[in-house]
């Protein structure tokens, strides 16, 4: 889920940079480009849920589950 949540994410974000550099929002202002970032935070503990939630609903197996958990563990240790 938060994949997905990542990957909305960054979709609105590549489209609002492509809109804004093509002058399309705002009609043009003078080769003025203003962009606009959208942050979303989740905790380790969201993540490990969703996580878990996925695992346990089959939509990952166990090699994948693994993998993915000690990736966030090693993410949230990096910060």
């Amino acid at each position: 889920m938060t994949k997905f949540r990542t990957f909305v994410a960054l979709g609105l974000i590549l489209m609002l940079l492509s809109a804004t550099a093509c002058g399309c929002l705002g009609g043009g202002n003078g080769g003025k480009t203003q962009v606009q970032t959208t942050t979303t935070t989740t905790t380790l503990g969201q993540e490990l849920s969703d996580l878990q939630k996925a695992h346990e609903s089959g939509a990952i197996d166990d090699k994948q589950y693994e993998k993915a958990k000690k990736e966030l563990l090693k993410k949230y240790n990096a910060d």
